[in-house]
């Protein structure tokens, strides 16, 4: 197992469960799977999985509390599943911390794909090639604001902030291009390495969490456009 990616998959249904884990394997990850949002924690605690796989409806403790509890111990990505595009779960998942979420049902070559570009920005935020990002290498000052962006470290008012890889790599990008308007699909496309149209409330949810960490105001939307660092 160490050798591979190591998955931490919570659901309750037992076919999918099965039949995912089964699928994920063959496509050569190590998985974990679990039935409830309480034995995926202990999982979680005794394994230290590479990602998390979670449902948003399982019993005992539910994946959205799952992954707030995972995000209070860990910057390990997550990726929720819901059974509905629409559904609020979508919005809290995301707010508790997910990077992102697949809807079910699900093409298991999508989730594949999903799982692979989520791991791609964690091994990148957390210290491998940063030129894909544009930012020259140093310190990069904004306000209160410092981007470290070889250490890979944020401070406000000389106070340092903890960010998620992907929280990380959403900030490199407004950094890469400050006081330029960046589009919701060039955020998919950059951070989140969608080759194809994505669901932007994931943009929007990265960016509100982004802004409670290094400001409100830091942030602006341009309406109809997208966002924009402010210079």
């Amino acid at each position: 197992m160490a050798d591979q990616t190591h998955v931490l998959f919570v659901e309750d249904d037992d076919v999918i469960r099965e039949a995912t884990q089964l699928a994920l394997e063959r496509d050569g990850f190590a998985v974990t799977a679990m039935p409830d949002g309480l034995s995926g924690l202990e999982a979680f605690r005794a394994d230290r999985p590479d990602i998390a796989l979670l449902d948003v409806m399982v019993p005992g403790l539910d994946g959205v509390s799952l992954c707030r509890r995972i995000r209070d111990e860990s910057t390990v990505p997550v990726i929720m599943l819901s059974a509905r595009a629409d559904s609020i779960d979508v919005v809290l998942g995301l707010e508790a911390g997910a990077d992102d979420y697949v809807t079910k049902p699900f093409d298991g070559a999508v989730l594949v794909a999903r799982i692979r570009a989520v791991l791609r920005r964690f091994g990148h935020a957390g210290g491998g090639d940063k030129a894909d990002d544009g930012v020259t290498g140093g310190v990069l000052t904004f306000g209160d604001l410092e981007v470290d962006t070889e250490g890979m470290e944020v401070r406000r008012a000389g106070q340092p902030v903890a960010l998620t890889p992907t929280e990380m790599r959403l900030l490199l990008e407004f950094s890469s291009a400050p006081g330029t308007v960046l589009s919701r699909d060039k955020l998919l496309e950059r951070v989140w390495d969608y080759g194809w149209g994505g669901d932007t409330r994931v943009v929007d949810v990265h960016v509100q969490r982004l802004r409670t960490k290094i400001g409100q105001d830091r942030i602006e939307t341009v309406r109809g456009f997208g966002y924009k660092l402010k210079a």
